[in-house]
């Protein structure tokens, strides 16, 4: 049962400076999704994107992986299957020819799923389907070079985290891609003229090497050269969301890749819960450490080519976390101005409980803390003069304060 919880209709009246599309978009994002058995029939597979296997989530037919607002906001939520979220979910129909969300049987709005490419159908030489190597954002190509996380093997993964648990429900997922599937997906990808403005890397932490990460980084090097005969500029729109390196492993992939915009997910800004919350990052580089490693990457990729990430909420998780979400909210803007000070921009998105992981059976925070939390964000990144770069909307669509900076 749902106690003081702020709905979609009374935030867009709550905040009439905050986008109805952003508000209607976190709210998705927390709740998740049904469909009607009617919308399911009119999902057309051949025309919408209804598969995608990313490091960490695997989407089969019917179930579309993403959606679009009118104004262009992308939607990357999740379906409610048997009761999985305790809030109310959101409801997709299919009426006069539209496909129509709606809560509590109040229509919202016209929705869109998101088209498919052409390559999706396609396979490699090697017969690996393409769309187990690729997979498209509205504007962007994503490649998961390595499906695992080292963490897991010590015990200490992020506690919001299900990479391990998706992997290993997979049958016969290759940990790593090869570098011959990746080389002609790319070439196919691109074929489609005007579809993608960027390439975007990323993939669980790999620790091994003669420093940690050292391997990690050979194989982002190795993708990012591979990717890179399909350009005639040194540097070509790219981003990685990789471990926090340290200095020359950060100088190697600046000096021997086209890779233009680095991102190093801090996760949550509090020292003493990221020990909690993510304690292999905290056992391998480190609070502090993590964010010295971001101001040291600003000075190798500059001002506004680097972010971290965090996911909103985790901050109030129990039994440890902030019991009131206004004391989360004030010391997690207070830690991200030191990184936008720094030249480090603050990305969040919105904490999808996840199955597979440690924190299964947490609560989400309020609908109103998130809005706080991208209000702050956004007007954080504009005061310090920063960009989302490849965070924005078109390309990525998951963060809700990147959304608010094109308004």
């Amino acid at each position: 049962m749902e106690i003081n919880e702020t709905t979609y209709f009374e935030a867009c009246v709550k905040y009439p400076d905050v986008s109805p599309f952003v508000i209607l978009k976190i709210d998705m994002q927390r709740r998740g999704f049904i469909m009607s058995q009617q919308t399911m029939h009119k999902i057309n597979s051949q025309r919408y994107q209804t598969k995608e296997r990313t490091f960490s989530r695997e989407l089969q037919e019917n179930y579309p992986v993403s959606f679009m607002l009118r104004d262009g906001t992308s939607v990357i939520t999740r379906p409610c299957f048997n009761g999985s979220n305790e809030l109310e979910p959101y409801v997709i129909d299919f009426r006069g020819k539209k496909f129509i969300v709606s809560m509590s049987g109040i229509e919202i709005d016209e929705i869109y799923l998101w088209e498919k490419p052409d390559f999706y159908e396609k396979y490699t030489s090697k017969g690996t389907p393409m769309w187990h190597i690729a997979n498209a954002r509205p504007q962007r190509l994503d490649i998961n070079p390595f499906q695992y996380c080292d963490f897991w093997n010590y015990g200490k993964e992020c506690r919001f985290c299900e990479i391990v648990s998706t992997y290993n429900k997979v049958g016969e997922k290759p940990m790593f891609l090869d570098m011959m599937d990746i080389e002609e997906t790319v070439a196919e990808a691109l074929k489609e003229k005007g579809r993608y403005a960027s390439v975007f890397l990323t993939g669980g932490c790999r620790v091994s090497g003669v420093r940690p990460f050292d391997d990690e980084v050979d194989l982002y090097i190795e993708v990012l050269r591979v990717i890179g005969k399909f350009f005639s500029t040194d540097k070509f729109p790219s981003q990685l969301i990789g471990a926090a390196y340290n200095q020359e492993q950060l100088r190697r992939l600046h000096d021997e890749t086209g890779l233009m915009f680095y991102t190093s997910d801090i996760e949550v800004l509090n020292k003493e819960l990221f020990a909690w919350i993510c304690p292999g990052k905290n056992a391998f580089v480190g609070y502090e450490q993590w964010k010295l490693r971001l101001f040291q990457a600003v000075e190798i990729f500059g001002r506004g080519n680097v972010n971290t990430g965090i996911v909103g909420g985790v901050e109030l998780a129990l039994p440890n976390g902030f019991k009131e979400e206004e004391r989360a909210l004030e010391v997690t803007l207070t830690e991200a101005r030191e990184l936008f000070e720094n030249g480090v921009s603050v990305v969040s998105c919105v904490w999808r409980i996840a199955s597979g992981s440690l924190f299964a059976r947490q609560t989400l925070p309020s609908l109103d803390y998130y809005i706080k939390l991208s209000k702050g964000l956004s007007l954080l990144r504009k005061k310090y003069g920063l960009y989302t770069g490849m965070d924005d909307y078109r390309r990525c669509g998951n963060h809700p304060d990147t959304d608010l900076d094109r308004i």
